[in-house]
Parts: structure tokens; sequence; C-alpha cells
């Protein structure tokens, strides 16, 4: 027994298997194309409901994205860890969000320590009638040290070159 299988390197063939085997990525496109297609509706619907998440719940990691991605009922097919961590490699090149590495003090106190997490860049939003700063525009979220900062340790805003350009500025 013999299957046509849709292959994204040379659409114009006709690439035939043996029914047993299951193409692999680099001939179907990967999870992200059925049919030899890319699915854009899929991918468009991934990023709006891994930037509402991560809105949300303020800071949200692949698991909690991938979680709420199952919860919301929106996708009629199974949506996967690689798929996420897909959407959201995109989205922080996109610029909508940023990749970060919990510290476990604040809005990162659900997350353990040094675990990779995302937060939505959030440009002068309003909420409540006040204008919120741009909290992305701070040295602190850029840092290879956040996840050592404290304010009573070695490293702290308090002793800080980049925080003190920052506020000179």
């Amino acid at each position: 027994m013999v299957k046509e299988v849709p292959t994204i390197q040379n659409k114009g063939r006709k690439h035939f298997m043996a029914t047993e085997f299951v193409p692999s990525e680099e001939i179907t496109g990967g999870h992200f194309y059925s049919d030899g297609n890319l699915d854009k509706e899929l991918i468009d619907a991934l990023k709006k409901v891994c930037v509402k998440c991560i809105s949300m719940q303020r800071v949200s990691t692949c698991d909690g994205c991938l979680e709420w991605c199952k919860k919301s009922g929106v996708f009629t097919t199974e949506v996967t860890e690689k798929q996420i961590k897909g959407i959201l490699e995109t989205l922080v090149l996109d610029n909508e969000i940023m990749q970060m590495t919990s510290t476990g003090y604040g809005d990162f106190a659900s997350i353990p320590v040094g675990k990779t997490c995302y937060i939505c860049k959030s440009k002068g939003v309003v909420k409540g009638g006040k204008k919120l700063v741009d909290s992305t525009s701070f040295p602190c979220f850029s840092c290879q040290r956040m996840s050592f900062c404290s304010p009573d340790g070695a490293v702290s805003p308090g002793t800080c070159v980049y925080f003190q350009k920052w506020l000179d500025f």
C-alpha cells in the first residue's frame, strides 16, 4: 500500500510513501503546515491567544501559555508545546513580548527562579485613567544579573551602575 505525501520542498512533484511510515517534518514542513501549505490562521490565532494569556497574567511561561490555549477552547486541533514555543519565539522576534528569566520576586513570584518566562511590552498602556510607564525601558528588564539582584544583596538597585545611569538620563 502506498500513499501520496504533500511536501513543501518540491510542490510540483508528487511524492509517495508506504502507508505504514510517517513522513518527517523536513518533508511535510512541520507542525504549522497542513497539506503542504502554511496554516496562517492557526499561527495568527495562537499569537493572539498567547499575547492575551501573557497580558492577563502579567508573566507567563511556555507551559502556562500551553495550558491557557488548551483551556480557551479556540482550537479544534491539539496544540503542542513545540508549537507554543515557536509562537513565543516569533512574538519575541516581532518585539511584542519580552523573554526573561524569573527572579522569584514581584510578578515573578509564581514562577521558579531561573525559569524562562515572558512579559508583554506595554507601550504606555492606560489603565483606570492613569497612563502607565513603558516598563520595558527600565534597564533591569534586560540585565544579565537580574536573577542575582535583591534589595540587600551584592547586586542591588542601590549599587547598580546601569540603574544609576538610567536615573541620571
